[in-house]
């Protein structure tokens, strides 16, 4: 379990880092603007939490900290949440863009190595007897939260960072049909994790 940690938190942070350097340099905005928008990205804060996790589980599993995060109903979520990066960039966004050099390799760390290994961690360390269908409306909040904040702030800004949520270039009325789509796919990747760890749960008794 430890190389696995010690992998996902270097993966991570290097990944992450390496974004802020290329989000910075592209001097598409002020330096402040550029760093808020940098944490705007829900790929850039699913995947910091997962950098956090894994590095807290390395270095202090011992700590309150740590007790948190290997919490299963607080592994699953994050579990979950990374997933659904990887299902939507992959998915959806992929196609939209042909990032080259460090983009290309930053972009799939972020969005298809880092997802593939913490789901993998889960689903060999990660205690799941106590794994409960209502767990996921907490798991909801994140990502409600994470819609309220883009949508308030880009319309002061105008800046929305997916184009399924921009609300200058395909309405509002758009906007919230697909917020409510993204809302129940998260719903059903959670009854899915849920509904695997049940299993697994069962087989292994």
């Amino acid at each position: 379990m430890k190389t696995l940690l010690i992998l996902l938190s270097l993966l991570g942070w290097f990944a992450l880092a390496a974004q802020f350097y290329l989000q910075i340099s592209a001097h598409l905005a002020t330096l402040a603007e550029s760093i808020t928008r940098y944490f705007s990205y829900f790929t850039i804060l699913s995947n910091l939490i997962v950098a956090i996790c894994s590095t807290v589980l390395w270095l202090a599993p011992g700590s309150r900290a740590g007790q948190f995060f290997a919490r299963t109903q607080t592994a699953t979520a994050i579990a979950v949440y990374i997933s659904i990066v990887a299902l939507i960039y992959n998915g959806v966004l992929r196609s939209l863009w042909q990032p080259e050099g460090l983009q290309k390799l930053l972009d799939n760390l972020l969005h298809l190595v880092i997802p593939l290994l913490f789901v993998l961690y889960w689903g060999i360390f990660v205690p799941k007897a106590s794994l409960q269908w209502k767990n996921v409306y907490a798991w909801l909040l994140y990502p409600l939260c994470y819609i309220l904040y883009i949508l308030t702030r880009g319309s002061f800004s105008g800046f929305y960072p997916y184009p399924f949520i921009n609300v200058t270039e395909i309405g509002m009325t758009q906007t919230l049909i697909n917020s409510v789509g993204v809302a129940a796919l998260f719903m059903v990747v959670s009854f899915i994790f849920i509904g695997i760890g049940k299993g697994m749960s069962r087989k292994n008794n």
